[in-house]
């Protein structure tokens, strides 16, 4: 059961609508013990330097499974990976006592090395995740991270996302399905043009083979028109023979591939619910699964089956007509036999037409499948250009979300902070993309493929290779003459096409701040004005907690008096703010509901001390104004009464 939080009535009254964190508690580890009620307006960890504070805010992102991405942000992960290692403890575990947005209460509990689990207010579990888009999320930012959000445009997407995140997420979830329906036109595609390739091949002969027919003198004598007709009988018999091989043949491959799938859920059931996880503490419920799906298992492969039963059955139809037809057929070829046998010359002629024609007839048959296949490849181009049109509509779709978010960060922070978006201006991506198909290429790589990244997009320089335009591809990107027909060669496989047809140009946020007169973007910003730029947007409204280490870091105290602690006064009133700081001005002016004080042996941490701003005040002179005789004879030097 959850305990009782913190919380004041009028607290969580007045963030209804909002997510709210109301208690933290720490079992093991260098916290071991520690527990923190907090408020839903503005809560500060203060102390000296080794004692916790990040330690608790690193926890709190690791139990609502908030942890950096590994693939895309390895060393952040590797940081906060090792700040939880060294700071829970191998038995260590922290618990969450949260508040949705629609009042519920739930406790979230993760131990070291396991997934976060969500219990519900009665303490069973709950079928709901903690994770951003699920039932709760908060907004974490560690030490230096808000710097490098001014510097790096993935992270600062990230932000901008951060303010529309389920709508975001719908879309990159149907992005996410278009490419994957786009891999598999990419798959069968190519494999149909090996087919018509190979089609093509064998129908290169057809025209000499028709010529050589052509040639063959006619065949002379009173039975010179029997002899014609029962030819192109024969010609048809050739063509209803190879119509009904064909025919079995695809039944035979098509009831080959269902006994493949035949008895595959069986055995992939049997192999995740091994022995050891049946006969666990949770067995009985996992062997009920197990049999509910062995039995739907079964059910599917008897349905496959029926299938290869039903296709048994046609493949023996088809060999019961192929029997009839070849005994029907048997006796045409004696009747055709026996005529052209008349005279030696006929049977000549007869026969260095019959080979011409066998051999025409297996060419046609392959223009007719290699035209059927054409048909096929025509298909399935206009169902990926279909595909191309709703991944460019879906991306498009995201663009004017993002775009959205941006004109309102401007209009709350006028005049001093301007956001924009560039769509599709990130190249990253497909600038490495191209330096790796350009490998081993006798170029400079890197040079080549930023100059054409610089100029064409993506699906541009597919059409270019497609059409082989060398000349076209020369005059927009500036390369030699040979280095086009080196980058249209590298380009030409159609795997590498298909490839770039989807490669994604992220969009890429232009953040600026208004230095005297004019507007400069955050990359090119000192390391305080970066600060400047970033903090007030992460401190606009949001539905979940913002907590931020130390968010004073590089910020003069004018700044913070005047800028940071106003937006402190004011969001606090809608949303909860959790905060590591040693400046004094934060908790003091900003009017902290909660402060808490930590201190360490080196050993072990705890809290000593939480209250408010007045019932901190020793901890908050001693700890952040450097003691009371040093607060007293700076008021003193500085003369104010």
């Amino acid at each position: 059961m959850i305990k009782a939080s913190g919380l004041a009535a009028g607290e969580s009254a007045r963030l209804a609508g909002s997510q709210v964190l109301k208690h933290i508690r720490i079992v093991g580890g260098f916290l071991d013990g520690a527990e923190f009620d907090l408020s839903s307006g503005l809560n500060c960890l203060i102390g000296a330097r080794g004692t916790g504070k990040t330690t608790v805010l690193e926890l709190v992102r690791y139990a609502l499974g908030a942890m950096p991405d590994p693939q895309t942000d390895p060393e952040a992960y590797r940081k906060v990976d090792s700040v939880i290692q060294a700071n829970l403890g191998e038995s260590g575990r922290v618990e969450l006592e949260i508040q949705t947005t629609s009042g519920l209460d739930y406790t979230v509990s993760r131990a070291f090395n396991e997934a976060p689990l969500l219990l519900g207010a009665d303490g069973s579990p709950a079928d709901v995740s903690v994770r951003r888009g699920g039932v709760f999320w908060a907004d974490i930012y560690s030490q230096n991270q808000i710097e490098r959000l001014a510097d790096e445009a993935i992270s600062q997407l990230s932000l901008i996302d951060h303010f529309e995140s389920t709508q975001i997420a719908q879309i990159n979830s149907q992005i996410r399905v278009v490419e994957t329906k786009l891999a598999s036109s990419a798959q069968a595609l190519t494999g149909v043009q090996e087919q018509v390739t190979t089609c093509a091949d064998a129908v290169a002969g057809l025209p000499a083979v028709e010529e050589k027919l052509q040639a063959l003198p006619p065949v002379t004598g009173p039975d010179a028109p029997a002899i014609a007709q029962a030819q192109q009988a024969k010609f048809l018999r050739q063509r209803e023979t190879q119509a009904l091989d064909g025919m079995w043949q695809y039944l035979q491959k098509y009831e080959g591939q269902l006994g493949s799938i035949s008895g595959q859920l069986a055995r992939q059931t049997q192999q995740q619910f091994v022995p050891d996880l049946v006969n666990g503490p949770n067995g009985a419920a996992l062997g009920n699964l197990r049999d509910r799906l062995l039995q739907g298992a079964a059910e599917v492969d008897d349905l496959l089956q029926t299938a290869r039963n039903r296709m048994t059955q046609m493949q023996d139809h088809l060999g019961d007509a192929g029997t009839e037809l070849a005994s029907v057929q048997a006796q045409q070829d004696l009747a055709y036999r026996e005529l052209v046998e008349k005279s030696e010359s006929t049977r000549d002629q007869a026969a260095a037409r019959a080979g011409l024609e066998r051999l025409q007839n297996d060419l046609v048959a392959k223009s007719r499948q290699r035209e059927s296949l054409l048909a096929q490849q025509v298909e399935l181009q206009q169902q990926r250009v279909g595909l191309l049109e709703e991944l460019g509509e879906l991306r498009e779709r995201r663009y004017r979300v993002r775009t959205s978010v941006a004109q309102r960060i401007s209009t709350a922070l006028h005049p001093t902070i301007r956001v924009r978006m560039a769509e599709s201006d990130h190249q990253e991506a497909y600038r490495a993309y191209l330096e790796e198909i350009l490998r081993g290429v006798r170029m400079k790589q890197g040079v080549v493929a930023q100059k054409i990244v610089q100029k064409v997009l993506p699906r541009e320089l597919v059409a270019l290779v497609r059409e082989k335009n060398v000349n076209s591809l020369k005059r927009r990107t500036g390369l030699g003459d040979e280095q086009a027909q080196k980058v249209m060669a590298a380009l030409g496989d159609a795997e590498t096409l298909y490839a770039l047809e989807v490669i994604e140009l992220p969009d890429r946020p232009i953040i600026e701040l208004k230095d005297g007169a004019e507007y400069k973007g955050s990359t090119t910003l000192s390391t305080g004005q970066k600060c400047t730029t970033i903090l007030p947007i992460l401190l606009l409204d949001s539905d979940g907690p913002l907590l931020v280490d130390q968010p004073e870091d590089n910020l003069d105290n004018r700044f913070v008096c005047e800028s940071v602690v106003e937006s402190i006064r004011q969001v606090k009133q809608r949303r909860q703010l959790l905060f590591v700081t040693h400046n004094p001005n934060i908790p003091v002016l900003g009017d902290a509901q909660r402060v808490f004080v930590l201190e360490s042996d080196g050993v072990r941490a705890r809290k000593v001390a939480e209250g408010d701003v007045d019932e901190c005040r020793d901890a908050i002179v001693n700890l952040l104004e450097g003691g009371e005789q040093a607060f007293r004879q700076r008021q003193e030097r500085y003369a104010y009464p």
